[in-house]
């Protein structure tokens, strides 16, 4: 738990700077290592949740002598690390745990997608386009023959596997910071990571949870029951926008300080990323890659042209009262990049895998 140390005259530093991180446990342990007295920390109620309703969420009390130990007063905790560090000692673990929020989010996502499809391959209600269509003798089809149906089939499909992706390369980066023999590629991965955690976070969050509304559109009526699980994914899911920082949180976080941080290093970084997969795509011989690269291209100068208008408007307060639509800008560019290295990279090794003629 996070708290604070009162100062010498009593009073508690001021900020989130001033607080410290405790373990405070529930039962006491002893010196021999045996369970010794209950500790001063008492359950005041469990909050009744929208979603993740199988993972207990409680309100404690602690210190108001319910369990108080003989001769101690209130509740003991144990500081971790100096006093007034707990927020650099909870960063040690925020950027795993981000990525741990957006691949949730992306598996809660596919998840609603998968069900969407089955229920879609399986529910017959009306009959093809054309003559034959009218006539109610002919059977029906499933409805994952009508185009609105594989509309919202495929945008959940690209937000749960683009993200699940975006996710699988952040997670990566995390290794190669800390294991990359080059220390200018532990450098380069760093600057990605830290450029990317907001994405990772927040991109999936908020368009996988598109995902399982989409999944319950599908089902119709039936998705808005228990009976199927995707209106369960959905509340789950909306979870995923709140924690390890809010959406808007992460929002003034990317365009308030992680594009601008080392005279805007990390972008550029990024932009350079963006172009090789571009260059890679003009080179590859697929025509629809090619294609693709100018559409990418035209998206990532907007993004950056968007980045310097925002900081040149000379009122930071209104530069951030478009951070949200910037990170969602953003993340589409990011996302749209992530799927073309995909396609490149899947071309060139199936043509790699093909039999060469002598």
């Amino acid at each position: 738990m996070l708290a604070k140390i009162p100062n010498d005259d009593g009073s508690l530093p001021a900020g989130t700077k001033g607080s410290s991180i405790f373990i405070v446990p529930r039962v006491m342990v002893n010196g021999d290592g045996t369970l010794g007295e209950r500790n001063d920390v008492a359950l005041a109620g469990l909050n009744h949740k929208l979603g993740y309703r199988a993972t207990v969420n409680t309100l404690l009390n602690f210190g108001e002598g319910k369990f108080k130990p003989e001769g101690r007063a209130g509740a003991i905790g144990y500081r971790i690390g100096a006093a007034g560090q707990s927020l650099a000692i909870m960063f040690h673990m925020m950027n795993e745990a981000r990525i741990g929020v957006g691949l949730g989010a992306a598996m809660l996502g596919y998840a609603g997608f998968r069900c969407a499809l089955r229920y879609a391959k399986e529910r017959p209600q009306g009959r093809p386009l054309g003559p034959s269509g009218k006539d109610p003798t002919q059977p029906q089809v499933p409805i994952i023959h009508h185009a609105d149906v594989k509309r919202m089939l495929l945008a959940p499909k690209a937000y749960a596997e683009g993200a699940l992706a975006l996710n699988f390369y952040c997670a990566r980066l995390v290794d190669e910071q800390k294991t990359a023999a080059d220390p200018a590629k532990r450098e380069r991965a760093w600057q990605l990571l830290d450029i990317l955690m907001p994405i990772a976070k927040s991109w999936p969050s908020q368009w996988c949870l598109e995902a399982n509304s989409l999944a319950i559109q599908v089902l119709g009526g039936y998705g808005y029951t228990r009976e199927y699980p995707v209106e369960q994914h959905w509340r789950d899911n909306r979870l995923n926008m709140i924690h390890k920082g809010a959406h808007g949180i992460q929002a003034l976080d990317l365009l308030g300080r992680k594009v601008v941080q080392d005279g805007g290093a990390p972008l550029h970084r990024l932009a350079q990323e963006m172009a090789a997969t571009c260059a890679r795509a003009a080179a590859s011989g697929d025509a629809e890659a090619k294609a693709l690269s100018k559409p990418l291209q035209r998206a990532a100068g907007a993004v950056h042209e968007a980045t310097q208008a925002l900081w040149a408007s000379g009122s930071p307060a209104l530069s951030l009262a478009h951070a949200s639509g910037y990170l969602q800008a953003f993340g589409q560019t990011f996302l749209a990049w992530i799927w073309l290295d995909l396609r490149v990279t899947a071309c060139a090794r199936s043509a790699a895998a093909r039999p060469r003629r002598a």
